[in-house]
């Protein structure tokens, strides 16, 4: 503990749990509840109700006990969303069999590593993923499948091979009368067993096996269930977040599972285009997301039009202005499939350009902060409390604190504790150590502050902060987020150049495209922006120069920038 202990500010949302109800006893519920209601459907492809999820489960338990796969056994997951996806992930934690989800754009390498990293005995995995993988590099695995239809290109046991073959007839031996609702079961789970092994997704290069209990999954979907009070059975929800990262694992799929939502995956690379059609078909009511995706309409439906000669007079003219943008807030709402209730950010900071227009059309989006190891919430508030800035405050059986001298204004550690926080990470001893504190208090690695409210702002990562000439603490995130909102930069990062800062900058190639400007022009504008952006800053963080990027940044799964790529 350092020195500063006495000045920690902790905000608490502990609450009590009472009649603690396991995680699999509200799966198992929902399904019985809602058992001719459609539960997972791919768009343009496979549907499931929540019925045939039921039996679904059921055959792959089967297959788990051919394979010898027992409660607290292993099976890894990697494959592009879909519902057999989602399936076999519920088959393995409704079984007490811990599910591995490993991201499909992990290099080959690496999907060999995590999977005998875990131990996994089962692999579930996409063919064209499976074809560059090499099985002699797999020792531990007693068989592999393929998540479409659950084809077998890979079985070491004969058992496994002759029930794979003869599933049909196997289910109708176990279930020999019609297969009902009172017939399906789940093992009784406790809130310490382990249910999730997630492994991080390389912001940092490296990519550590997060222990998710029983108790942190049900805390999470728990609080989902009690606090979006607005959704209900048959809902609709469009999925578009990784299924093998834990928002939307948890948040966009789990939870509306357990509400007896209907969850419609995307199969496509999820551009805006084939988005707003999603949205147009299904018209949710509660959107998750990353920054981008909201960013990205926003821009392309919204600025254009306001942009116009005659709306940029009207919204300079009292009443006429309020009228504007209630046809514009009128007008998003439909792009978002005209029933949107609230979108929830998560992943990264809104645009502040975007997140200040959205608030002022009093538009129903909020912004939720979270990680892998707190399986994934921390901080979320309704978008009719959220506050520009911020991320929301304490979610429930959470604690937080800042380790700072003054934590309502000088940014310091957050330190988290509570039911959502992870058991370790797998098989790496020191990685743990260096994150828990003692006394349950893990350290995030984000530099914030929280105000007399609650609310918490996120000031950058502790990783990147950069240090001034004079001991100064450069938060990079700060001046990106001021940088990306200037013409013509798409998105932006700031790096130490051996003592100055120097901001690599993607342009917005598309609206260049457009009003055709030369390279010449660009580099202009360019100049312009860095002399706009340092009148902004303070003496000891302005930026050297800009350096034009070719090519968008690499990015991880939840579209944040690999940083660590870009540094020198």
């Amino acid at each position: 503990m350092s020195e500063t202990d006495k000045n920690i500010e902790v905000n608490s949302n502990k609450g009590t749990v009472k009649n603690y109800e396991s995680l699999n006893a509200i799966i198992a519920k929902r399904v019985r509840d809602s058992w001719d209601l459609m539960a997972f459907s791919d768009m343009g492809g496979h549907n499931y109700r929540f019925r045939d999820v039921a039996e679904a489960i059921e055959k792959l338990r089967l297959m788990f006990e051919a394979a010898g796969v027992k409660p607290g056994d292993k099976i890894a997951l990697c494959g592009k969303n879909s519902s057999n996806w989602a399936v076999t992930f519920l088959a393995a934690i409704s079984s007490g069999i811990v599910a591995v989800p490993i991201l499909h754009e992990f290099k080959p390498e690496t999907v060999h590593h995590l999977i005998n990293h875990s131990g996994a005995k089962l692999l579930f995995v996409d063919q064209s993923i499976w074809e560059k993988l090499d099985e002699k590099e797999l020792p531990g695995l007693v068989g592999a499948l393929y998540i479409a239809e659950y084809g077998m290109p890979l079985s070491r046991k004969k058992e496994l091979t002759d029930t794979r073959n003869n599933i049909n007839e196997r289910f109708g031996a176990r279930f020999p009368y019609a297969y009902d609702k009172k017939d399906f079961q789940v093992y009784e789970d406790s809130p310490e067993e382990l249910a999730v092994i997630n492994y991080t997704s390389g912001s940092t290069g490296m990519s550590k096996g997060v222990m998710l209990p029983y108790s942190s999954i049900w805390s999470n979907v728990r609080y989902c269930l009690d606090n979006i009070d607005y959704l209900g059975p048959g809902d609709g929800m469009v999925n578009m977040l990784p299924l093998a990262h834990l928002y939307g694992l948890v948040v966009e799929t789990l939870h509306p599972f357990c509400r007896g939502m209907h969850c419609h995956f995307l199969t496509r690379l999820p551009s805006p285009k084939v988005i707003i059609k999603a949205f147009e078909e299904v018209k949710p009511k509660l959107i998750i997301t990353v920054p981008l995706i909201v960013e990205k309409i926003v821009k392309s439906k919204v600025f254009p039009m306001l942009e116009k000669p005659l709306m940029r007079l009207m919204v300079h003219v009292p009443f006429v202005d309020d009228k504007v943008y209630d046809r514009v807030r009128s007008g998003l709402i439909n792009v978002f499939g005209g029933q949107v209730r609230e979108i929830i950010i998560g992943g990264a900071a809104l645009n502040k350009e975007v997140g200040t227009f959205l608030n002022r059309i009093g538009f129903p989006v909020t912004v939720g902060y979270g990680m892998t190891e707190c399986g994934p919430l921390i901080t979320y508030s309704p978008a009719s409390q959220t506050r520009l800035g911020t991320c929301g405050r304490c979610v429930s059986r959470m604690e937080m604190k800042v380790d700072s001298p003054d934590p309502r204004n000088i940014p310091g550690d957050l330190w988290v504790r509570g039911m959502n926080v992870m058991q370790g990470y797998y098989n790496n001893p020191e990685a743990t150590e260096e994150v828990m504190m003692g006394e349950g208090w893990m350290n995030t690695g984000d530099m914030c502050t929280i105000d007399a409210d609650g609310f918490l702002t996120i000031s950058g990562r502790s990783k990147t902060m950069i240090l001034g000439p004079s001991g100064q603490n450069i938060y990079p995130e700060e001046i990106e987020q001021k940088l990306n909102n200037l013409p013509y930069v798409a998105e932006s990062i700031v790096i130490d150049d051996h003592g100055e800062l120097v901001a690599l900058v993607v342009p917005d190639f598309e609206n260049i495209a457009l009003e055709r400007l030369d390279d010449r022009r660009v580099s202009e504008i360019m100049d312009e922006n860095l002399v706009s952006l340092n009148r902004e800053l303070p003496s000891y963080s302005k930026v050297k120069h800009i350096e034009l990027q070719t090519e968008e940044f690499e990015k991880t799964p939840k579209r944040s920038i690999k940083r660590f790529l870009y540094q020198r």
